[in-house]
């Protein structure tokens, strides 16, 4: 059977594109007791209101429709914002040369969080450029890996 995420994206992608848009994300998540459902869009230029809520409308009736999930659950339609996750392959390969911020599971140098230029991404493991020096991180020590906006 297929993951929830998985059939959703299947449902959002037609959606997704036919607003402008690309699909960046799918996640089904169980927060403070409640199922959240979120879809997380991007579009050149950024994503307004009126693009999640192009995706929105149609999308939760498809959703109603298809019926693949059972029970309550929020559905929220969003932009994948300026300090995105990066999970797949094809996020990594995007924003190479970018600002990233990754997350380790456990200290390393006395912290959790390492800031620097993402230099490469294989087979989960994560490369930065941190003061001029290569850093290397493997997956399993890595908890998230997300751009790093300054503003």
């Amino acid at each position: 059977m297929a993951k929830v995420t998985d059939t959703v994206a299947a449902l959002a992608l037609p959606v997704v594109e036919g607003a402008g848009c690309t699909l960046w994300d799918v996640e089904y998540v169980k927060e403070a007791g409640e199922w959240f459902l979120r879809v997380y869009i991007d579009k050149e230029g950024g994503v307004s209101i009126d693009d999640c809520e192009a995706v929105s409308r149609p999308l939760s009736d498809l959703l109603d429709e298809a019926d693949p999930i059972e029970g309550s659950y929020t559905f929220e339609v969003s932009s994948a914002g300026a300090d995105r996750v990066l999970k797949k392959p094809n996020h990594f390969a995007q924003f190479l040369g970018a600002e990233v911020e990754v997350k380790l599971y456990r200290p390393r140098d006395g912290r959790k969080d390492h800031v620097g230029l993402l230099r490469a991404f294989e087979d989960g493991n994560v490369t930065l450029e941190v003061g001029g020096s290569p850093v290397n991180f493997e997956k399993k020590e890595i908890a998230l890996v997300r751009l790093y906006p300054r503003f």
